[in-house]
């Protein structure tokens, strides 16, 4: 029999270093008025030297087990979204799972970029669903602030550093993720991209280990899938816009949240909004407001709440949560 995966713990990092517009304005031709007019963000956090993913991701799962009540020798499977672990192997989630002392998990990373956690939380629920684990953590912990080009104001200004993480478990029956929407169109690399890594042949300067983005089409791209994956995830799950509760979209530009909002026929109170104080911290982005929103006290049990963010891949992806009591 198919099971559920139920969200039954969460928890979040950041870091404490906040750096605000005014602060970049000292290091980039750049204005705080630009910046919030242009993306709705006021400060973002920075990783300390000493900090990295993997250990701004076990902070955050720390929580979530906490809230759980679970020990971490009961995890089957940890999960870790991110695109900027300090190694390339071991995973991310190798050093997790290690750290937090789950000895009988396996372990894995994913990539999806700023998609991450809705696809780690779409495949942690098919490990649930066919029954071959219990009890799983998904991370999503990035660390955009070491691939940057700070002299670049169209990029630097966007991103922030910092994890989220929740718990899935097994369950009969509701509460728990009802379903899901993915997709990827890989047309377009270069519209949102990091090259270099690994002497990619493309790249003329060897060099060059930080992100380019075309704000323009990523911005069109962004409005017109979140909402189209927002209407079909709420089909799929026998839903509609006016069950929900809340929408926890990606916090990439407070526009392009607002242009989704309208597309929907949503109320901005209905749409949760942290983009002022984080930036867009990518595959964290989602866990981070969603822990806020439970820790405000946002999500009462049984409400719906919908889940839907896009990255490069270009990709999407998009989740109908029903809230459990914890």
């Amino acid at each position: 029999m198919l099971k559920y995966a139920r969200l039954t713990g969460w928890g979040k990092y950041l870091p404490e270093n906040v750096v605000t517009n005014k602060d970049l304005e000292e290091k980039v031709n750049t204005l705080d008025t630009w910046i919030q007019t242009r993306t709705g963000i006021k400060e973002r956090r920075l990783a300390a030297d000493d900090e990295a993913a993997s250990g701004m991701a076990v902070k955050a799962a720390q929580d979530a087990l906490r809230v759980a009540g679970l020990r971490s020798e009961q995890l089957d499977l940890v999960i870790v979204a991110t695109v900027t672990p300090e190694m390339i192997f071991p995973s991310c989630a190798s050093l997790v799972q290690h750290a937090i002392g789950a000895k009988n998990a396996a372990a894995f990373d994913l990539n999806a970029a700023c998609t991450g956690f809705v696809y780690a939380a779409a495949t942690a629920s098919q490990f649930i669903g066919t029954g071959m684990y219990k009890k799983i953590l998904v991370v999503g912990s990035e660390v955009y602030s070491r691939i940057l080009d700070w002299s670049d104001r169209d990029t630097c200004v966007l991103f922030g550093d910092g994890a989220g993480a929740v718990v899935l478990e097994a369950g009969s029956k509701p509460p728990g993720f009802l379903s899901f929407v993915l997709g990827s169109n890989g047309a377009r690399p270069e519209l949102l991209n990091l090259l270099g890594l690994c002497g990619n042949p493309n790249d003329p300067d060897k060099n060059r280990h930080y992100i380019t983005m075309n704000g323009s089409e990523i911005y069109k791209f962004a409005v017109r899938t979140m909402a189209k994956a927002s209407k079909q995830v709420l089909s799929k799950a026998g839903l509609t816009i006016d069950d929900l509760k809340l929408v926890i979209p990606h916090q990439a530009n407070k526009r392009i949240i607002q242009a989704v909002a309208k597309s929907l026929g949503v109320q901005n109170d209905k749409v949760f909004m942290n983009v002022e104080k984080y930036g867009n911290t990518s595959a964290a982005s989602v866990p981070i407001a969603l822990c806020e929103a439970a820790e405000e006290g946002r999500l009462d049990a049984n409400d719906y709440v919908a889940l839907v963010g896009f990255g490069a891949g270009l990709s999407w992806g998009a989740a109908v949560l029903q809230w459990g009591s914890g």
